[in-house]
């Protein structure tokens, strides 16, 4: 693993938020969560939920599957 990557997720996973996210995901298992889901267990506005999102997915810490109209996040568990 490149040293920057590293530190990049690592950054990601300092915000409480970010944090908590992916560990909600990691307990989900290679099923994933759809997004509303996971907004509902951290009950926080989809924006917020959106950017946070889009930074663990940008650091690769997270994928992302569009299932017909739900979007399925998961852990990437080798990432």
């Amino acid at each position: 693993m490149k040293l920057e990557k590293a530190a990049a997720q690592l950054e990601a996973l300092g915000n409480p938020t970010r944090l908590q996210l992916y560990r909600i995901l990691v307990r989900a298992g290679d099923d994933g969560l759809a997004v509303g889901s996971v907004q509902e267990k951290l009950d926080i506005p989809s924006s917020t939920l959106s950017h946070h999102l889009k930074r663990l997915v940008d650091t690769g810490l997270v994928t992302q599957e569009r299932q017909a109209t739900t979007l399925i996040c998961r852990a990437n568990y080798p990432g």
